[in-house]
């Protein structure tokens, strides 16, 4: 038994002081005890560590090639998407295990304990499956040994290039599955996941609207009954208009009259909503998977989280491409786009708590939701996903309570974070990921072999 000693923690009912956490064999928290003396490995700050919900790992070795103009007079979303494909076009399964590594290596040090794989990548080029259907998948699962991050791993059913149910184009062919097909690679997926430890979980994503029929999208939703389910909703204006033309409703208003959304489900990107579909959906349960950092980098639009949070939704966080990993600039910038657009501050504070706490807390509890992991508190029962904070930092000189999540997600960043526990497994130390220099080394010798894919 493992044992944890903060002089301060972020406990489900507050702060506290002198707080020891011990952790069991199981990786769960054994026991929080308050007001005792030092045992045991000591941290400054201790709160629990949220998961990131929505990630395209391989996407992590695109930052940087994307941001010059095209021939297309207006840049966009789907300019990149077709970037996109020539890229991937280019990559192999062991590619995508040393891409993998790094993105997983990389939340652990932003404070993430747990990466939720919206993982769509799973044919060879030209759309032939792998002799194992699950290939892909199972270099998701071999990534995740070496880095020792918690996993919820979700094959992606994608069916079509469009509503209309046009064929895949090339590079969404390595995507493609039938409804059999997919249910082959899930199950697939499934017996890859079986290396890991316990706290390993499996749900589906659904692409989107785009990519699924809509038989396969209620099919696909009652044959996972428990979740969790994931899918792509209302992210672009183009989005909107392909999904009007076919099925002669707006995305959202589709998806709240012909599906069954409850907490099961995690929705990513929400930006494109009126404000009586943002109220509608946020009472269903489903949370709300935002990605900020990428919804910027994409112009998708701006996510309205002061209606959403007003309504009583539940959101995650998430960094999709993983242009940049950085848990405080993905709560920055959300905090940030409701500024700009409404022209005040601390939108999305409430009466009693700050911005930085509410934030914090709402992802915590939404990405606990939004995997189907009991997470996201210090205590006894939940897994052991911690982080702790650098407590002599000069960011956070002189602040307490509420004031040292401020002064960490607005006043400073990722550097802060000092330790960071996975299922009680203690990844991160002293600000460095435990495997790095060999994840890192790994990681070159993959970029080396995609130099001219671009």
């Amino acid at each position: 038994m493992a044992h944890i000693w903060a002089e301060r923690a972020l406990r489900p009912d507050g702060w506290a002081n002198d707080v020891l956490v011990e952790i069991g064999e199981a990786g769960r928290i054994a026991a929080v005890s308050v007001g005792v003396k030092p045992e045991g490995h000591g941290v400054g700050i201790l709160l629990p560590a949220p998961v990131n919900v929505h990630s395209h790992a391989f996407q992590r070795a695109m930052a940087g090639l994307t941001e010059a103009r095209g021939p297309d007079p207006r840049d966009s979303f789907w300019t990149w998407r077709r970037l996109m494909y020539r890229f991937l076009d280019s990559l192999t399964p062991e590619h995508v295990e040393g891409i993998a590594a790094l993105v997983q290596m990389e939340m652990l040090e932003a404070g993430y304990a747990t990466n939720a794989e919206f993982h769509y990548l799973h044919h060879q080029p030209g759309g032939a499956p792998y002799d194992d259907i699950a290939e892909m998948a199972g270099r998701i699962v071999a990534a995740t040994a070496r880095t020792g991050i918690g996993l919820c791993l979700l094959p992606v059913h994608y069916q079509f290039g469009g509503c209309d149910g046009r064929p895949l184009a090339p590079g969404q062919d390595r995507f493609g599955n039938d409804a059999g097909r997919f249910g082959t690679l899930v199950e697939a997926t499934a017996a890859h996941l079986a290396a890991l430890p316990d706290d390993a979980g499996q749900g589906v994503a659904l692409h989107s609207l785009r990519a699924v029929s809509a038989g396969d999208l209620k099919a696909c939703a009652d044959h996972f009954p428990t979740g969790p389910i994931h899918m792509h909703l209302a992210e672009q204006e183009a989005e909107v208009a392909e999904v009007r033309a076919q099925y002669d409703a707006r995305p959202v208003e589709w998806a709240l009259d012909h599906l069954a959304l409850d907490d099961r489900w995690c929705l990513i990107h929400c930006t494109q909503m009126t404000p009586d579909e943002t109220r509608q959906l946020a009472r269903t349960g489903a949370v709300a998977g935002l990605c900020p950092i990428t919804e910027s980098s994409l112009g998708d639009g701006i996510f309205d989280g002061v209606r959403w949070l007003g309504a009583g939704g539940a959101i995650a966080i998430g960094s999709d491409s993983n242009i940049r990993i950085s848990l405080t600039e993905e709560l920055r910038t959300l905090e940030y786009s409701q500024r700009l657009r409404d022209r005040g501050r601390a939108a999305l504070a409430s009466g009693d708590l700050s911005t930085g706490r509410r934030l914090f807390e709402a992802v915590l509890a939404g990405g606990a939701r939004a995997t189907g992991r009991d997470t996201g508190r210090l205590e006894a029962g939940y897994r052991a996903d911690m982080l702790a904070l650098d407590a002599g930092s000069v960011h956070l000189a002189g602040r307490y309570g509420d004031r040292i999540l401020d002064s960490w997600i607005f006043a400073a960043d990722d550097r802060l974070v000092r330790d960071v526990w996975s299922a009680g497994r203690h990844m991160v130390r002293e600000g460095r990921h435990i495997r790095r220099d060999e994840i890192t080394a790994a990681y070159r010798r993959a970029m080396d072999g995609l130099k001219d894919a671009l």
